[in-house]
């Protein structure tokens, strides 16, 4: 081979690992570039799964229902209301059960605005104060009105109710009002009585006072002579009427005709006794026997009141039978119960433990 020849090879086998070396460059640039592309696009893959994974937060929508609700409602509409109130500041459960403390709320809310009656029902004139206080966004501080306290046990047998106002309160022997509560809302009724004085037992709380003038009213559209004879009585007032009866007739007897002070529906201001001239104005058993009296059995839930002592519950209500004593637990309420022929302790004890 001549030196020439030998020169040439050398160069062409150079020329060949210069293109080797450069096709390797372009191939690892390629993988690199690969992994980067790959790495990005595994990423972009994360964020993505990322970002489908975060569940958006679900803001339930405001809506005051139309229904008038009660101690003891469950549903939507219970739901709503509810929510609202959780919305204005209430720190309730959103239980869908209209229970103790969706009524302290509602009459809390009832007790601060100034156009509502305080008690502890959900009706349409405190809907729309409900719904001026969304649409304006009004500041509402919850408990100034009636602050949220728990039953106090006053002895072995018997609790101290927490919400008087509430007009589906159970006042029992077993729930008793407070000592210091008397209605901030006692109007004398435009209906006849049988004494002309005026005496403290006249009054009634406004709503029940309301409510009795109607059936009043359609009474005498009937020719029924009805008269109110007491209504309001006061802790004190009770406490001495209740040392004379056990005087008289001992404490055990006593207590099946009168109840101990704080234990009488009488100082709640949503009861009046009732009677006519047949019984010659007495509150006797005999009244439930008068026209009057078999009336208001046919027609006083149709204003919001029951018979609350009746005849063959006395295990239950712990009183005799009293066809002239009549307590205001609204319309819905007593419909069901003069209906079903039960009792407010059967009524509620139903629909607080379904």
């Amino acid at each position: 081979m001549s030196y020439k020849q030998a020169v040439h090879i050398l160069i062409f086998t150079s020329l060949l690992l210069m293109l080797a070396a450069c096709n390797t460059s372009n191939n690892n640039s390629s993988v690199i570039e690969n992994m980067n592309d790959t790495g990005t696009e595994n990423e972009n893959e994360v964020k993505e799964e990322a970002v489908e994974e975060e569940e958006p937060e679900i803001v339930k929508e405001l809506s005051l229902p139309s229904d008038v609700l009660q101690k003891g409602d469950q549903g939507q509409s219970v739901d709503e209301l509810q929510n609202v109130l959780i919305h204005i500041g209430y720190e309730i459960t959103d239980s869908s059960l209209y229970d103790n403390e969706t009524v302290w709320a509602i009459t809390d809310f009832q007790l601060q605005t100034e156009n509502l009656l305080a008690t502890g029902l959900y009706d349409e004139e405190t809907r729309l104060e409900l719904e001026t206080v969304l649409d304006n966004e009004i500041s509402l501080t919850p408990g100034v009105g009636l602050a949220f306290v728990e039953e106090e046990q006053i002895d072995e047998d018997t609790k101290t109710i927490s919400n008087p106002y509430d007009v589906l309160a159970l006042i029992n022997k077993q729930h008793a009002l407070p000592a210091d509560y008397e209605p901030i809302d006692l109007v004398v009724p435009d209906v006849r009585f049988p004494f002309v004085e005026d005496l403290p037992k006249k009054q009634m709380r406004k709503v029940a006072a309301d409510a009795l003038e109607k059936m009043f009213g359609d009474a005498d559209l009937e020719s029924l002579d009805l008269f109110a004879q007491s209504g309001f009585r006061s802790y004190e007032r009770q406490d001495v009427l209740f040392a004379a009866y056990v005087s008289n007739h001992g404490e055990e007897q006593a207590n099946t005709f009168s109840a101990k002070p704080g234990e009488s529906e009488h100082q709640s201001g949503l009861t009046m006794d009732v009677t006519s001239p047949q019984v010659n104005y007495a509150l006797v058993t005999e009244f439930g026997e008068t026209e009057e009296g078999i009336w208001l059995q046919e027609n006083a839930h149709k204003y919001g009141f029951i018979i609350r002592y009746p005849e063959g519950k006395e295990d239950i209500t712990g009183y005799q039978y009293e066809p002239w004593h009549l307590r205001y637990v609204g319309i819905k309420a007593a419909t069901e119960i003069m209906e079903r022929g039960i009792t407010l302790e059967e009524y509620l004890e139903e629909k607080l433990n379904k």
